[in-house]
């Protein structure tokens, strides 16, 4: 048995044990009912909400961010929560995870990552009394609905940051499934270095795994020995084998989603800080409010920076601080639009 199976199955246990107070609540919601039509007032059900994360949920990255939004909305708006996690991100694999959240009571289900998109859109399609959300997604519906955290924005000053702070005139980037917030990232990252210093060279990769260290170990040390001295990482638990390449080479890192430059200053330069676990807890306070999520597609960008900014570690320059400040001022506004296409060439390892 293979570890993404084996942790699939510990989360469809996860699921059970959470989801034994469903058939009392829904007793209880029968009681009630029968108590109202002799004059008393019925208690209102919780809101029961079901996540899928595919992929490690403690990876310290993008599906660790996206459960802690859910957790977020389970501690602060008093909802139910169940969730699936620990499957790889494939279609055959998501659409039965997310019928099975369906099925077992979620009335909002909540697939975190744009790789849900088109399982998303065909599950929904199926159970059009519940609501579906893709958080980082790009779909929409008569039931379905996507909230996008604009990381692309924080990405593109990642490379703002990286043209002024190389040494050698050579970045990296790096990355693993080549999902649409991926591709916008690379893209904005891309245009960021080039709109900043046109003479810097890029080296950008896609491995095909965010959480292999060993692979995304050999490619960051093959970007450094072609003369990258800063790259920036959309991975997952991958994250770490570049790190370490890191610590080995003295190259520096800009990390993403979270601040990685509180958890590692000697090698995290900067973090592309992108709560992408917002859009969770959002489309949870949405349908508490308004009884349903969306509608279409919501997003958010660094005109919020407690969801979208770039982090700076303590040894960045005043100067470099008032170029990206500048940049960031300008994507705000408006008056500066990330581009989400790249059409450069690639590093092969």
């Amino acid at each position: 048995m293979s570890s993404s199976v084996h942790r699939s199955f510990v989360s469809r246990r996860q699921w059970m044990a959470s989801a034994v107070a469903v058939p009392s609540l829904l007793a209880l919601t029968a009681c009630a009912g029968r108590a109202g039509i002799s004059g008393a007032a019925a208690p209102a059900s919780p809101l029961v909400v079901g996540g899928l994360f595919a992929g490690s949920r403690s990876d310290k990255g993008f599906m660790e961010a996206g459960w802690r939004g859910l957790e977020k909305a389970r501690q602060e708006l008093g909802v139910q929560t169940r969730f699936l996690d620990g499957m790889a991100p494939r279609k055959e694999l998501l659409e039965p995870a997310l019928t099975q959240l369906a099925e077992q009571g979620a009335q909002l289900v909540i697939a975190h990552g744009g790789q849900n998109n088109q399982a998303a859109a065909e599950v929904a399609a199926r159970f059009p009394r519940i609501q579906f959300v893709v958080t980082q997604g790009a779909v929409q519906g008569a039931n379905l609905c996507s909230y996008d955290v604009l990381q692309e924005e924080s990405a593109y000053l990642a490379g703002v940051l990286a043209a002024l702070t190389t040494q050698t005139g050579v970045v990296g980037h790096m990355s693993g499934i080549r999902v649409p917030p991926g591709l916008k990232g690379r893209a904005a990252y891309a245009a960021g270095v080039r709109d900043t210093d046109a003479r810097v060279k890029l080296l950008t990769n896609f491995s095909g795994d965010q959480d292999d260290n060993a692979l995304s170990h050999r490619i960051a040390r093959a970007q450094m020995a072609a003369g990258a001295d800063v790259i920036f990482t959309m991975l997952n638990s991958g994250r770490d084998g570049v790190t370490q390449a890191c610590r080995e080479t003295g190259a520096r890192q800009i990390g993403n989603v979270i601040d990685w430059t509180t958890v590692d200053p000697q090698v995290f330069v900067a973090s592309a800080w992108a709560d992408v676990g917002i859009g969770a807890f959002l489309a949870v306070k949405d349908m508490q409010e308004r009884g349903t999520p969306g509608p279409g597609i919501r997003r958010i960008g660094l005109s919020d920076p407690a969801a979208v900014r770039l982090t700076l570690g303590q040894g960045v320059a005043a100067g470099v601080r008032e170029r990206v400040a500048r940049a960031s001022a300008a994507i705000a506004s408006g008056q500066l639009k990330v581009p989400e296409h790249y059409e450069g060439q690639e590093f092969s390892a």
